[in-house]
């Protein structure tokens, strides 16, 4: 038989070797094969190998062929003669298995990625589909991902060194710059996660994703700050109140040499960089986030070590249209697994806001049924936490609503120290109590969240803060 054509080479073996067929029929598709007769021949097989888990032979292929109907005599006869040629050779064990695989794998890649160039043309071309352009990026990086993996599965008694060793391999973590942030989550968040924070309106999700982007930056990390709200610029001067440690109503009146000065002073002290993107409020989904890492890639060599959506509430859904009748829930849940799939995909951690509901937004112990809009998004998130002000501006609460990094209940609420000038937060002492929001001098002991601590005086407070705003923490 003539097997310089890989398609006959493929049909081939799809007979007569059956390790071979098992491997690589998952991956086959009918328009993989141009020629009708080949792809009469391996559709057969496909639906008799699905229907009766076994390999057909020549014969029962043929007469599978015979009961089809709205096929020409002309194909019938082809497909006679090709079932023929399609014989059992000498020299067929002689063939290496891997290169076999392989070939096909690459057979595979090649038909994919003409699949994904014909129908992006025919989305660009057809005024119809217009609207369907955001897929052309999602089509062509399915054909370039595919590959046979040969993974089939964990199995749980002979793999059991390899989970061992995972066991004992210490996780890459991307640690917070706020210490009980890090004691909560056993030293930051890891890949491929989704984690979120819920506030209500005003109460600082921007700051505090404002406040990650500066941190992260300074930790020498790839930061990529998505902004659905506030403009590129509002979001960088939020950011330079943080780094500068300038008040951002200074920003603006800041002296060309002097901003230039602080430029240079960030430059000389990370080796990170941080890409800020706006992008129209509920106009942006996924598939648009993809197109931009594809861009930075391409064009910046950037690669993202944390990407900071701000926020989950006002971006669109890449599956589910806005005007269809699925609800809020399932809208909004929809988006939030998009990102933590986009979160494994890019094998970074993500970090989203979103609103608190009416009830939330009065209260000042929130909790998961606070969600705004779809319940679905704690369901879908690997960490989520509350923030809450407090009568003392210098101070907000923390609370942890969900941990897949450690046991919820070891620390579930905690301050933080917050200079809303600059856009920053900062660790207080742990001994320090403001949970009643008091201002007096008294002291008490009281327990939150597991940990025993005393209230300190408003002096000493104030004198924590003016040592704090007194030093540059950069």
């Amino acid at each position: 038989m003539d097997t310089e054509r890989v398609e006959l080479l493929i049909l081939q073996n799809l007979i007569y070797n059956e390790d071979y067929t098992r491997k690589v029929i998952p991956y086959l598709k009918e328009y993989h094969f141009e020629n009708i007769v080949e792809k009469e021949i391996f559709t057969t097989i496909q639906s008799f190998v699905n229907t009766y888990n076994s390999i057909p032979t020549r014969q029962a292929i043929w007469i599978e062929i015979r009961k089809k109907t709205g096929i020409q005599e002309e194909t019938y006869a082809t497909a006679k003669k090709v079932l023929k040629r399609i014989q059992r050779t000498p020299d067929d064990k002689s063939i290496d298995f891997r290169w076999l695989v392989d070939r096909t794998e690459d057979f595979c890649q090649e038909k994919e990625l003409t699949y994904a160039l014909s129908k992006s043309i025919e989305i660009i071309e057809d005024p119809k589909l217009k609207n369907n352009r955001g897929e052309i990026t999602s089509l062509l990086q399915e054909a370039l991902g595919v590959t046979f993996d040969p993974n089939v599965g964990h199995d749980y008694l002979l793999d059991s060194k390899d989970r061992f060793a995972h066991y004992n391999k210490e996780e890459e973590k991307i640690p917070f710059d706020i210490e009980l942030l890090n004691r909560s989550t056993l030293g930051g968040v890891t890949k491929g996660t989704l984690n979120v924070i819920i506030a209500a309106t005003g109460v600082g999700k921007s700051l505090v994703l404002s406040h990650l982007a500066a941190s992260y930056l300074t930790q020498n990390k790839n930061a990529l700050y998505i902004t659905l709200e506030m403009s590129r610029y509002e979001i960088s001067r939020r950011i330079d109140a943080n780094l500068f440690d300038v008040e951002m109503n200074k920003i603006i009146k800041l002296e060309e040499n002097q901003f230039k000065k602080h430029i240079e002073t960030l430059r000389a002290k990370t080796k990170g960089n941080l890409i800020i993107k706006q992008y129209p409020t509920a106009a942006a989904s996924v598939l648009h986030f993809k197109h931009l890492l594809d861009e930075l890639r391409l064009k910046k060599k950037f690669y993202p070590d944390v990407i900071l959506i701000d926020y989950l509430n006002i971006s669109a859904s890449s599956r589910i249209k806005p005007s269809s009748q699925s609800g809020s829930f399932a809208y909004m849940k929809s988006v939030a697994e998009e990102f933590r799939g986009l979160a494994v995909e890019m094998d970074v951690p993500i970090f989203t806001a979103t609103q608190t509901n009416r009830e939330g937004a009065k209260s000042n112990d929130i909790d998961l049924s606070d969600t705004a809009e779809s319940f679905g998004i704690p369901f879908t998130a690997d960490f989520m936490i509350a923030l809450m002000p407090t009568k003392d501006v210098d101070r907000m609460k923390i609370k942890i609503l969900k941990n897949r990094y450690n046991d919820v209940h070891d620390l579930t609420m905690f301050r933080v120290g917050v200079d809303r000038k600059k856009m920053r937060l900062f660790d207080v002492d742990e001994t320090s109590d403001f949970s009643n929001d008091n201002t007096g001098e008294e002291e008490e002991d009281y327990e939150m969240g597991g940990i025993a601590r005393k209230t300190t005086t408003k002096k000493s407070i104030d004198k924590s803060l003016k040592k704090f705003r007194g030093r540059s923490t950069r």
